[in-house]
């Protein structure tokens, strides 16, 4: 039974799907497992270095150790040797969007902040 990196690589498919850094990408997380995946991030293909993000320097240090792991069990989800190193980059968590609760309203009852602004210094200048 062949792997499906293998197949991937066979079948001919449009270039954003066959594109080697998507293939690497999604491959960190089957090559890395659960709890290593939890913690990183696959952001790049440079030059066959997969750049990945990881939480901070304690993490960079403990999975340069693991390099030579990593890149054997990307070989075998790929199914060909893509991916000759990893760099890995302490980088901080990035804040996802969040939704406000409520709207802020000023003493006027203007609820965009700027406008609220604008009416108080027109306000005051009369």
């Amino acid at each position: 039974m062949e792997r499906a990196g293998t197949l991937i690589g066979k079948l001919k498919l449009s270039p954003g799907m066959a594109d080697p850094e998507t293939r690497a990408r999604a491959a960190w997380t089957l090559a890395a497992g659960k709890k290593i995946a939890a913690h990183t991030l696959a952001s790049a293909l440079v030059r066959g270095t997969l750049v990945v993000e990881v939480s901070d320097i304690v993490w960079q240090k403990q999975l340069n150790t693991l390099r030579h792991f990593l890149l054997r069990n990307l070989k075998e989800a790929l199914g060909e040797e893509l991916v000759t190193g990893i760099d890995f980059r302490p980088m901080p968590a990035r804040r996802k969007p969040q939704r406000a609760g409520a709207a802020r309203r000023g003493s006027d009852g203007i609820e965009d902040p700027v406008m609220a602004m604008l009416y108080r210094e027109s306000k005051r200048r009369a």
